[in-house]
């Protein structure tokens, strides 16, 4: 079993897995959002390598997460389900009211595992389909 750590990483460090993950396809500067600098990033490492990444943006209570990727060769190890509870727990901690995330359609059956509902938005990107999806938040932690 791998030695588990997330912590706060600085944005660049997100980009790299972005990429590769994402978007290999696309010019690098394809997964560099504008207001990353504005936004908490975080990593999750995996016996000491950066494994999977997602960076969260607030606007009072609502908080969106994006750009939330997985290294292909890490993927079904259960790091996304940890990195994405500890998003729910971190912006709960902060009395969010809201998160929510552009779902790939072929990923919203992992995000509903989590309570995330469908809105009605739906939108094609770089020849992908997503749908906005929600989790509305009491403001109480899990255990």
């Amino acid at each position: 079993m791998s030695q588990i750590q997330i912590e706060q990483i600085r944005y660049e460090m997100t980009w790299k897995i972005r990429h590769e993950v994402m978007y290999p396809d696309l010019p690098f500067d394809s997964i560099k959002l504008p207001n990353d600098a504005d936004g908490i990033h975080f990593g999750l490492y995996a016996d000491d390598y950066l494994t999977s990444v997602v960076s969260l943006f607030n606007d009072h209570t609502n908080y969106q997460f994006r750009k939330f990727a997985t290294l292909d060769k890490d993927q079904g190890k259960g790091y996304g389900t940890l990195l994405l509870k500890y998003i729910i727990n971190y912006v709960k901690q902060l009395g969010a009211e809201r998160l929510w995330c552009n779902a790939r359609v072929s990923a919203s059956p992992f995000y509903s595992k989590f309570d995330f509902v469908k809105t009605d938005q739906v939108f094609t990107s770089e020849g992908l389909d997503f749908v906005i999806m929600e989790l509305q938040l009491n403001n109480s932690l899990e255990s």
